[in-house]
């Protein structure tokens, strides 16, 4: 990536979360103590080649004001998000453009992923010097994979040659993003990640392999996961 380019992070955080089955939306469970939207923000404030970070809450959200940001020196603020992830991503975009330009690197990451590495989001901007249609952190499919029926029984096994799983950060031009989602969300698409409105457009993201640590916190089981990782993490340093 060029010296000059400008880099850039909304977090979609406007999600309730009901496959966790907690009693608070899932960014603002404990985790070592804090919200896992404050480890989020940390690791994405602390890249030092971030200019700023905007986080999208849902607008009726009780829990974001009892959260300390202060000491979080690239966070813009937060703006109101959609129903949808999608909607949010736009929204965050449509308030970017305030600080940024069309043409500046804008990383998508989930708030429920507090594991994140800088070494990753490294990987993700050298990426993008060489793709101008933008770069995903991503897992080479492992395991078997299986399409199951309806009925939850197994309808196919499914070759994994070629197959990754997609995690976040996801990096995009702002301008190329915000069109790719406005014309997925007016043909009512099913928008399961920022690179999938992209691909719409004919555009070909590159998938960069990233830490399996990276997990997304969805259920229970994951906040056990999350804690070993980020223990694991500072032990390395």
């Amino acid at each position: 990536m060029a010296a000059e380019a400008n880099i850039w992070a909304i977090v979609p955080a406007a999600g309730t979360g009901t496959r966790m089955q907690a009693h608070l939306p899932k960014q603002y469970l404990q985790l070592l103590g804090r919200p896992v939207i404050l480890h989020t923000l940390e690791r994405l404030c602390g890249y030092p080649p971030m200019r700023g970070v905007l986080v999208g809450i849902a607008p009726d959200d009780d829990y974001w004001h009892t959260l300390s940001t202060s000491h979080l020196k690239k966070f813009l603020g937060t703006f109101a998000g959609g129903p949808l992830r999608a909607q949010t991503v736009l929204k965050g975009l449509v308030a970017l453009a305030r600080h940024a330009r069309g043409d500046d690197w804008v990383m998508v990451h989930d708030a429920v992923r507090p594991c994140i590495r800088h070494v990753d989001l490294d990987k993700l901007t050298t990426a993008v010097g060489s793709s101008a249609d933008g770069a995903l952190l991503a897992i080479p499919a492992t395991d078997t994979m299986k399409r199951a029926d309806d009925e939850g029984k197994v309808e196919e096994t499914v070759s994994r040659m070629g197959l990754w799983r997609a995690l976040t950060p996801q990096i995009f031009r702002l301008d190329a993003l915000r069109a790719a989602l406005e014309a997925a969300l007016t043909g009512n698409e099913d928008i399961t990640d920022d690179s999938f409105a992209m691909e719409r457009t004919g555009a070909r993201p590159r998938l960069v392999e990233g830490f399996p640590d990276n997990i997304k916190i969805t259920r229970p089981a994951d906040l056990m996961l999350a804690e070993r990782f980020l223990r694991q993490q500072a032990g390395e340093t």
